[in-house]
């Protein structure tokens, strides 16, 4: 990923030096300009691993990685109700606050 990314942005920028800041990496080396080549001819993947090996997942972990992700997705629509309901109590709150202590209306 990470050399795809920069071998897109060098051919999408065309100044080594931005890029090379960017990812701070030295413009001078070959290494770059490798890169460059092997993404012009498709060698490079988007999804690639850094060894330049496509990541493959077997089926069982798929099946895990989906139930982790169902898990996931229930605990954060949990906590995004617990939060609309700490809002809605502080909403009251603050309510029942101004109207003990009328001299603290923002006016």
């Amino acid at each position: 990923m990470f050399k795809w990314n920069v071998g897109n942005l060098l051919l999408t920028v065309g100044n080594n030096s931005v890029v090379a800041r960017k990812y701070e990496i030295r413009p001078n080396v070959n290494v770059v300009s490798k890169w460059v080549r092997r993404y012009k001819a498709g060698q490079l993947m988007q999804g690639s691993s850094p060894k330049g090996n496509a990541t493959h997942v077997t089926q069982q972990e798929y099946a895990q990685l989906v139930a982790e992700n169902r898990e996931l997705d229930k605990q954060n629509a949990h906590l995004k109700q617990l939060l609309g309901e700490k809002d809605l109590e502080i909403a009251i709150l603050r309510d029942l606050l101004k109207k003990a202590n009328p001299h603290l209306r923002i006016k």
